[in-house]
């Protein structure tokens, strides 16, 4: 992801606030790969960089990029494309986290952006799926995570272009039936990866800037399925990226759909890049999740499933300043 051009003001806002709000949040390449204690404070809230976050200050090997993350006081890792890693890396990830005592956020265990494979009821694709979610069982043990992202496909609709839909046919399903059909494929694959302690989420993505055409698209419709599944290890990831953009009144949907909510996403809107940098309020947004999890002794991973908005070791520095700025008092 190609980060905007920045304007010189963007830059000074962030070296006030790495000044002000975050000195100690970056340190020396002397304390880069502290095993034990990170050499910044910790974080106070389970903020989970991603591989590339910090290439250009740690270099292209993620174990680096990990222990990095750990001396500036990150407590939690994101690895989406962990299914890529071999399992001897994946094994390897695992075990560092465990030293370094940070948590393993989410992995994509399944995701289809193309095909209606949850709302069309199709062996070819309910195979897929289920082989994919009996997959992720052994890659979670492998690099210690509880937490695995689903996307459950397009929408069933016919378009002209038919072949871009692996020419899957037949007329659309009313709602209704689409509905029915990813509750009933999500049923089973609970039913693989619950006897693990495996957490699918279920990511609502928004049509209007990235994802247009996907089946689940709202915090409301995410709730209601997992309702329907009624397993604990079927979830939602609640991205405040693209839900800003679907449907915004963020702390009120948070609220309404809380109780099913098993993960976070971050990244600012426009931009999809660090906090500070575009319209959302995360000062308030974090310090609400914050506040309600504490009273309710739980405990969420906040993936940073975004961009930098400036390049390089300055655009690293950047980000951390930026989440010292918005993490709760």
């Amino acid at each position: 992801m190609t980060p905007p051009e920045t304007s010189t003001s963007r830059r000074d806002f962030l070296s006030t606030l790495a000044v002000a709000g975050a000195a100690t949040a970056f340190t020396g390449s002397s304390s880069l790969f502290a095993a034990a204690e990170p050499s910044a404070r910790s974080f106070r809230m389970n903020f989970a960089p991603h591989p590339g976050s910090f290439r250009a200050s740690a270099g292209n090997d993620v174990l680096d990029q990990i222990r990095f993350a750990h001396d500036q006081g990150f407590t939690a890792w994101e690895h989406n494309q962990m299914p890529k890693e071999n399992p001897a890396m994946q094994e390897k990830i695992g075990k560092l986290l465990s030293d370094l005592n940070m948590k393993m956020g989410v992995f994509v265990a399944y995701g289809d952006f193309n095909r209606p494979t949850f709302a069309v009821r199709k062996k070819e694709y309910r195979d897929t799926v289920l082989q994919s979610m009996k997959e992720s069982i052994a890659i979670a043990e492998r690099c210690g995570a509880k937490y695995v992202t689903v996307v459950p496909g397009t929408v069933d609709q016919q378009y002209k272009e038919a072949e871009k839909w692996n020419n899957y046919g037949g007329p659309r399903l009313s709602e209704g039936y689409q509905t029915a059909n990813v509750i009933d494929l999500l049923r089973e694959c609970a039913d693989i990866v619950e006897p693990h302690d495996i957490v699918m989420v279920l990511e609502p993505l928004n049509w209007h800037a990235n994802h247009g055409g996907l089946f689940l698209e709202r915090s409301d419709q995410a709730y209601a399925i997992c309702r329907a599944v009624n397993s604990p290890s079927c979830k939602i990831l609640f991205d405040i990226y693209h839900q800003q953009i679907t449907e915004g009144n963020l702390i009120p949907n948070i609220d309404l759909s809380w109780n099913e909510i098993a993960y976070f996403q971050a990244g600012d809107n426009p931009g999809r890049k660090e906090p500070g940098t575009g319209e959302i309020n995360y000062s308030k947004v974090f310090q609400h999740i914050h506040d309600r999890a504490q009273s309710e002794g739980r405990e969420f991973i906040i993936g940073m499933e975004h961009g930098n908005s400036i390049k390089g070791k300055e655009g690293e520095e950047a980000l951390i300043a930026a989440y010292r700025a918005v993490e709760p008092q």
